[in-house]
């Protein structure tokens, strides 16, 4: 069962992706920002297969903590949400790290089907 750590300042966005993720049997914990994501990562070392992490949050952006995970966990898949075009343009710069950014308002299938193709870029990665 794959685990997904979820960082997001919003709690109802933070609960729908969640609950979302669930329904495709993934194991989910959440944070509300990205400090708080980047301790859960450092005191659950390696036991997280996909960061699925909004841009624009307080104490650490989703950026920042992209950029910290991609550095101390490299095997960490990463997904990027964001609501606004320039926030967009900020983490077009992260190709070589960052799977996708999924763009906010999404449906359920939405985030549901780009979480289930970050794992398996991942799969695949792995098994080469």
């Amino acid at each position: 069962m794959p685990r997904v750590l979820i960082a997001d300042d919003e709690g109802s966005m933070r609960s729908l992706v969640a609950r979302a993720i669930a329904m495709d049997g993934h194991a989910t914990v959440t944070a509300q920002d990205g400090a708080e994501a980047l301790e859960i990562l450092t005191s659950e070392a390696g036991t997280f297969d996909l960061l699925l992490t909004d841009i624009q949050m307080p104490v650490m952006d989703g950026i920042a903590l992209a950029l910290t995970a991609a550095r101390d966990f490299p095997n960490l898949t990463i997904l990027l949400m964001t609501g606004f075009a320039d926030q967009r343009e900020r983490a077009s710069g992260l190709n070589a790290i960052v799977h996708d950014v999924v763009t906010k308002p999404f449906s359920v299938t939405d985030i549901r089907s780009a979480v289930a193709r970050a794992l398996a870029a991942r799969t695949s990665r792995s098994t080469q």
